[in-house]
This record gives structure tokens, C-alpha cells and sequence, in this order.
């Protein structure tokens, strides 16, 4: 055996793990040497719940974020306004605005932002999916709460050019949310100022485009 590791399934377990976002290889054996402590039925119901999550974990059919059902309990709410819908990232965005409690409308995940030096175009997250609702539901506003980083204005733009069309109100969350900053790692209490003070995106775009 070449490798430093006293044993190949202790070297297997920790390269897994170092696969994880964050994760280096330091803390990819100090995790598995923790599980290899643990009872045998805890590691069970540990790997049973990755799997179950993976098997099964469903995505709403209307808005993409992760649901148990075909329709996620926001979506299906009655008492959230269907007539207004905020565009985020990804679903760990959906989590902190709902955190705020400030915001009761439906929600509408893109999957990602546009970002060429990364390969990802409009066709490769949820706009087209986005244009749709609009058009087939009673939307009277879309709030844009992407982060405010160079890609995340450039999504903004390109959805605001896609929405114009239509008979609808456009606006972006304040800009609480520092220059650069990403909406997850964002307090509540300024997320949830920056939502209710949301601001008209055309204004925003003239303001930032001087």
C-alpha cells in the first residue's frame, strides 16, 4: 500500500468526502473517523437518509424548489399571494427569505445564474419556465432577489428584458444587500428589509447603469 492511509476503505471513505464543497481532506478523515466511532444502526440511518434523499427528493413542478410532493407546500399554501413571484439562485435563497418571514408570495428557483466564464447560459437555468407562468398565471408582480454580484445583475437584466412584454410589475430587492454579497449569507433582518423595500427594476438599471 503507497498511500499514507493505514487502510484502502479509511482512503475510500475520506475521498468521498473531500468531494463536498468546503470539504478538504483534513476534515474529510476527521468526519469519517467520527462515524467510524458511531454505532452501527446510527451510520445505517446517516447513509439511509442520503439515500432516501437522493431516490426519492422531488422538485416542484411550479417553481423548482425541493418538495416531497409534486407540488411544494408553498405553492400549494392558499394563503400565500400567487400573484406575486420572487426569483432566486437556488433553493438555499428560498430558505432565507422564508427565514425573514417577511415575504408571502410564491417563489421561483432558476437553478443557477448567467455566468459565460462558467459555461452557463439562459437556456441552462429556469427562465424560459419563469416566462411561462407569467403567461399562463394571474402574476401582477416578479421580484428579482439575485444576489448582487456581476452575474447576478446580468440574470436580472436578461429576465427583466424577457418579462417587458408583459403587463406586469418588475422590481429588485433593495440594496441592503451590500455590492457583492450573496443572499444566503445575508441577515434576516436586512433580507427582509431589502424585500419590503423593493425597488422598480427599470429605476434600479438607470441607476446603476450611470
Amino acid at each position: 500500500m503507497n498511500s499514507s492511509y493505514p487502510s484502502t476503505l479509511l482512503e475510500n471513505a475520506v475521498n468521498q468526502f473531500a468531494r463536498l464543497p468546503g470539504i478538504g481532506r483534513k476534515t474529510a478523515l476527521r468526519l469519517v473517523l467520527f462515524l467510524l466511532k458511531q454505532e452501527t444502526n446510527n451510520v445505517d440511518d446517516f447513509t439511509e437518509a442520503i439515500n432516501k434523499l437522493k431516490r426519492e427528493v422531488k422538485y416542484c413542478r411550479h417553481c423548482h424548489n425541493i418538495s416531497d410532493t409534486e407540488v411544494c407546500d408553498i405553492c400549494s399554501n392558499p394563503e400565500r399571494d400567487k400573484s406575486t413571484i420572487c426569483v432566486v439562485e437556488n433553493i438555499r435563497d428560498v430558505m432565507a427569505i422564508e427565514n425573514t418571514t417577511q415575504f408571502k408570495g410564491l417563489y421561483h428557483v432558476l437553478g443557477g445564474i448567467i455566468s459565460p466564464i462558467d459555461g452557463i447560459g439562459p437556456s441552462d437555468i429556469e427562465i424560459e419556465s419563469l416566462v411561462t407562468r407569467v403567461q399562463t398565471e394571474s402574476v401582477k408582480e416578479v421580484i428579482m432577489a439575485l444576489s448582487a454580484t456581476m452575474e447576478g445583475d446580468t440574470t436580472n437584466f436578461y429576465i427583466y428584458r424577457k418579462l417587458q412584454p408583459y403587463n406586469l410589475k418588475l422590481s429588485i430587492i433593495a440594496r441592503g444587500v451590500s455590492i457583492g454579497d450573496e443572499i444566503e449569507y445575508t441577515d434576516e433582518v436586512t433580507l427582509g428589509r431589502s424585500i419590503l423595500n423593493r425597488t422598480p427594476f427599470d429605476e434600479s438599471y438607470k441607476l446603476t447603469s450611470k
